[in-house]
């Protein structure tokens, strides 16, 4: 189809459903005010039509539904029905009105079948098995008391009136209703659905499925990036976020105001003002990423079963939307504290400590990423960031600087261990001086203690270091993505 043709097609949908009042709003949940329930089941029904199915399957489609609503509703599928399409809907209460626009009922008590056919004709075969209701009752609610054996105000063939009132009344009831169908019934459906078949199998042999994307990949990127872009916008855009990024970055600032490393004091202060910096912005992308997937996990499924686009697809235009905050907020954090707190004032300098930042905060989502793809669970997701990023924190470098040996791998595979050590060694150099007040004399910064474990002129291997930790977490989050979603999709 062409991009008109989709676009006409859609509008169709529009004005078939009778959702043009609401076009333009929001469809809104639980925490943000949409449109009313009505026409968020209109809505989800018109999700469905879009690639016109031949079948279409409706669990409760009336349920929260005022009676009106619920009306308009039926008549909005009976139209779609007599448009070519096959519908199928369970409705456990439905009005008299509604009940005369099935064209077909099935009738299921404790998981058998007591009654399929035409649904005016459905009181007549009752009627014939001596089940007359004594007043007038909605035919829906007569079928729902026989499938429960509820014979109340109900008029039943003598041979049952043994048992009526009897703890076995209900029992005897449905099996006789049962029994019934499987004689009366079965045999009739069963010969129909034979001369259906053999033309079925015939034309299954004519048909050969073929899987084939009628878009490419670019072409799937670039509307999903649209699409979770519209989405997420007020979370990346959001004012507390802004008010909570700026208003840490004004209290730090003022807290380590001009601070330097004269003394071996105000050193340790700085650093531990780096150490901070990079503990928030690591909680705040493992944070914002690990939920995700697992919030968005019931449609990715429902799409992914339909094959709507392709997983690859999905992933990259969600991990490169979600990197505009990460960026964003980081940026304006380090415009307002780096040059209140004292840092080296040269433009390579800050330039270099804001690349360290992002490329921290880029290196923590993937990672966050990769512990909501695992689990696919809100509750487990962020159990589980809270001790890896508790782990990685303890192993960062500043609290302990000389682990255990035994222990030592876990700071090789912390991200913050990396990260700290390339602010450390992009902020300071080996042959700066201090305590030059002191009785000793000048002393340069790397005999300090602070940088025991550090070389601050070794070089940036640790920027290497954590691009790959970025594209591995991100691989091992798309494998573990594909994993989760087949499992579901079977």
């Amino acid at each position: 189809m062409s991009r008109g043709q989709k676009y006409e097609r859609v509008e169709m949908i529009v004005k078939e459903l009778g959702l043009e009042r609401c076009r333009h709003t929001r469809i809104g949940g639980g925490f943000v005010k949409g449109i009313s329930g009505g026409e968020r089941k209109r809505t989800s029904i018109g999700y469905e039509i879009l690639v016109d199915p031949s079948l279409l399957f409706l669990d409760e489609p009336t349920s929260g539904l005022d009676s009106t609503s619920a009306t308009r509703l039926l008549q909005i599928l009976q139209g779609l029905a007599k448009a070519g399409r096959t519908i199928i809907t369970t409705i456990h209460q439905p009005s008299s009105r509604m009940f005369h626009m099935f064209d077909r009922v099935l009738l299921i008590s404790e998981g058998y079948p007591v009654y399929y056919g035409k649904a005016r004709e459905s009181m007549e075969y009752f009627s014939s098995l001596r089940f007359v209701p004594e007043i007038a009752m909605n035919p829906a609610e007569f079928l729902l008391d026989l499938a429960t054996g509820q014979v109340n105000d109900i008029t039943v063939p003598e041979e049952l009136l043994a048992s009526k009132g009897t703890a076995e009344c209900e029992r005897v009831i449905i099996r006789y209703l049962q029994h019934k169908y499987k004689v009366e019934l079965e045999p009739k459906e069963k010969q129909e659905n034979h001369q259906i078949s053999k033309a079925s199998e015939r034309l299954q042999l004519a048909i050969q499925v073929k899987k084939d994307w009628t878009l490419t990949w670019w072409e799937q990127f670039r509307i999903l990036c649209k699409r979770t872009f519209k989405e997420r916008w007020r979370d990346y855009f959001d004012q507390l976020r802004l008010v909570q990024a700026l208003g840490v970055a004004v209290l730090l600032g003022l807290l380590w105001w001009k601070s330097n490393t004269k003394t071996e004091a105000q050193l340790r202060d700085q650093i531990g003002l780096l150490f901070y910096i990079c503990i928030f912005w690591t909680s705040s992308s493992i944070f914002g990423a690990v939920y995700v997937f697992p919030f968005e996990k019931i449609y990715l499924v429902k799409e992914r079963k339909t094959d709507m686009y392709r997983l690859s697809v999905y992933y990259v235009s969600s991990t490169l939307c979600d990197m505009v905050a990460h960026v964003l907020y980081p940026m304006f954090f380090m415009c307002i504290l780096y040059f209140m707190s004292g840092f080296k004032r040269t433009v390579e300098c800050f330039f270099m400590t804001l690349a360290a930042i992002l490329l921290i905060t880029i290196t923590s989502q993937g990672a966050g990423e990769l512990f909501g793809a695992a689990v696919m669970s809100i509750k487990r997701a962020g159990m589980i960031a809270s001790l890896i990023l508790m782990l990685f924190l303890l192993t960062g470098g500043y609290y302990v600087q000389h682990i255990p040996k035994f222990m030592q791998w876990l700071k090789y595979v912390s991200f913050t261990y990396y990260g700290f050590r390339l602010l450390l060694k992009v902020q300071y150099s080996g042959d700066d001086l201090y305590e030059c007040e002191s009785h000793d004399g000048c002393r340069s910064l790397q005999s300090s203690p602070s940088f025991d474990t550090v070389s601050l002129n070794g070089g940036l291997q640790e920027v290497w270091v954590l691009l790959a930790m970025a594209l591995a977490y991100r691989f091992l989050a798309y494998i573990c993505l594909r994993r989760k979603i087949s499992i579901y999709n079977i």
